[in-house]
This record gives C-alpha cells, structure tokens and sequence, in this order.
C-alpha cells in the first residue's frame, strides 16, 4: 500500500485534546467513539492517513471520513449524527452522564448497574438507558477474564511454537503435551431422569465424591490422534512414565519436538536428566500465561464437553473405564485442528489489545 501524501495536521485546543483523550481511556467505552477520539489524536502529526489506519488497524477511508468531520464540527462532528424521525427527546448532556455513570461509578447495594437501578439513579426511563447502552455498547451485566503474558521471551516462544504448527520438521513428529489434572469421578445423589419428548434430562443439583484420576496426553498436530495415559496423581514421577510410553509409541527413526507448558513438574532434574539421555526429544516450552498455544487444551476441553462434564461415575475406576474407552473411540477417526494464523498476527492481535486497555490508548 502507498504510502499517500502528508495531511495537514491538525491543531487542537486544551479542551479539545483533554476530551478526546477521556474518550480514548473509559474501559469498555463504545469502540467506536474511542476509535474516533484515537484517529483525530493521531493525526495532531503530519502523518499519512494510510500510514494512521496502519496504526490502528482500519482502512483509510475510515481515517479520513472523521478526520474531515472533526475539522468540519469538531467533538460534535464525532457523535453519530441524528436519524431521521422523532426529534431526540434525551440531551447530549443527559446521555453523557449516564455513560459516565455507567463507567466510574458503582451502585450502592450491587457490583454493577441494571438498566432498572440506572433507570432510577439518572431519572431517564429504563428503555432510554437501554437504548443508550446498546448504542455504546455497553453491557453492564457481562464480564470477560484476561490475563497478558509477562514472560521476557514471550515472541520468541510465539514464533519458535507457531513455526512448528505452520511448517513442521521433516522426519520428526510434533506432540502437544500436557496433563489434566483432578479429573473427578461424581455420581448423582438420586437417579437421573431421562429425557422425554418436551422434557430435558434431569439430575440432581448435588453429587457424592469418589476419587480423582490424572490423563497425561499428546497431541499429533498432523494427525490428531491422542497418546494418553491414566495416573492417580501428576508428579515428576508420572510425567517419566508417560516420556517412556511417547518414546515406545513413536518410531526410533523420529525426533520428537515436545510443546508443553512451564508446570514444575515438565522441568525437575529427573526429567532434565531423561531429555538429556533422549536427545531425540526437544522441548519446547510455551510463554506464561499462555496455555492457549498448547493445541491439546483444546482437545480437554473435548473431552470434556463429550465425556466427563455430564458423565456419571461410581468409583474412579469406572471413571478411567470411561476416559481409556473414550480415546479408542476417538483415536480410531481422530481430526487434526487447523492452526492459521502466522506468529505476526497474533502479536499484532495482542498489540492491539494492549492499545485497548491501556491508559493512554497508544
């Protein structure tokens, strides 16, 4: 893409630039409206407009619609202009402070607004506020977990795993490996209620415990079929155990590229020591915090969703039965997972987000 000619920058005054910028920092603001406030902020520089929607990951004509309309009415020209209809019956000023409410402050006897309590906190109607909300969006009632590795090699980690996903090596096989730990074997207090035509199965709220079991499993990313293997607990000393059946399952001629997370027990002397006397095997370790790069999280959660969430288990044996049965099953047609996107566009997708949830938006 060509880069363009230089825009004219535009000049802003203390009021103008203080405004944008509390646009840019309320957390969970309509993504409109701060990508707006970004794109007049960033053009305070003599940039090209393609090289600003670069930046923020828009097109150009995006850049230079609001930035047109900026200099045209300003603030003014960044809200979204009045539909056809009614005239409004709700002022800018009324529906700024119930964002501003909505954002900073917390009711008194809850965590989070409802559209009833903001109803009756900004005077406006309950479908007024509502109305509000959606337009910027924002959703009170929802909430999303994150967490950002802080890992100093956290790139190199992205690329070394994801080039072993896109290209891997000749002659070696490329294993995800992990544990899933504390598998619990639940039976229902009371029978279960089969399901009816009009009735969904029914079970009760409570179970009884019976055990726990460990499934150590390894991910063929090019086949997707699953080596594991059932311990009662996770130690160092299971995980060698589990080495040895991977390099009894995988033909000597092989290297095997091992992707795991930083668990203290994939990094105990032992298992250093065995790697070491196995140089056929290389570990490859994922960045903290970022266990979404080992592909056979996913498949857990398969597993999960298929077998264990909803099964019901007398002991823990009957609870292995039912795992070890499971893999036969699958292992007879298993599906390999696509991975298709490069190490670049995940961390120009992470960027991204850090531009989102910082202070300043930059």
């Amino acid at each position: 893409m060509r880069p363009g000619p230089k825009a004219k920058a535009i000049e802003l005054t203390m009021e103008e630039h203080s405004r944008l910028l509390e646009w840019t920092r309320r957390h969970k603001t309509g993504q409109a409206l701060a990508l707006r406030a970004r794109i007049v902020l960033a053009a305070r520089q003599e940039l090209p407009n393609t090289q600003i929607a670069q930046q923020l990951g828009v097109n150009r004509g995006t850049v230079n619609k609001w930035r047109a309309r900026f200099i045209r009415a300003r603030l003014q020209g960044l809200l979204d202009e009045p539909r056809p209809g009614a005239p409004r019956t709700i002022s800018d000023e009324k529906v700024e402070r119930v964002i501003a409410k909505t954002l900073h402050e917390q009711p008194r006897e809850a965590t989070h607004w409802s559209s009833r309590r903001m109803a009756k906190a900004s005077g406006l109607s309950q479908t007024a506020v509502m109305r509000i909300w959606h337009a910027f969006g924002l959703q009170p009632h929802r909430t999303e977990t994150f967490k950002l590795s802080t890992d100093p090699l956290f790139i190199e980690k992205v690329r070394d795993i994801v080039g072993l996903y896109l290209h891997p090596p000749d002659r070696a096989l490329v294993l995800c490996v992990d544990e899933k730990s504390q598998i619990q074997a639940l039976d229902r207090t009371q029978p279960i209620l089969p399901m009816m035509p009009g009735v969904p199965e029914r079970r009760t709220h409570d179970y009884r415990r019976h055990g726990t079991t460990t499934l150590f499993a390894a991910l063929n990313i090019s086949t997707g079929k699953i080596i594991g293997e059932l311990h009662r607990r996770h130690r160092a000393k299971e995980f060698l155990a589990f080495l040895r059946t991977i390099d009894e399952a995988v033909p000597a001629k092989l290297d095997v590229h091992l992707i795991m997370d930083n668990y203290g027990t994939h990094k105990t002397p032992a298992v250093k020591a065995w790697l070491a006397r196995h140089p056929r095997f290389q570990p490859h370790f994922t960045p903290t915090s970022a266990s979404w790069l080992n592909q056979v999280e996913r498949w857990f959660a398969t597993l999960t969703e298929r077998q264990i969430r909803r099964g019901t288990h007398r002991s823990t044996v009957e609870l292995e039965q039912a795992i070890r049965s499971y893999l036969q099953t699958y292992n007879r047609n298993p599906t390999a997972f696509v991975w298709t996107k490069t190490a670049e566009q995940i961390l120009e997708s992470i960027k991204r987000f850090c531009m989102r949830t910082s202070d300043s938006g930059h």
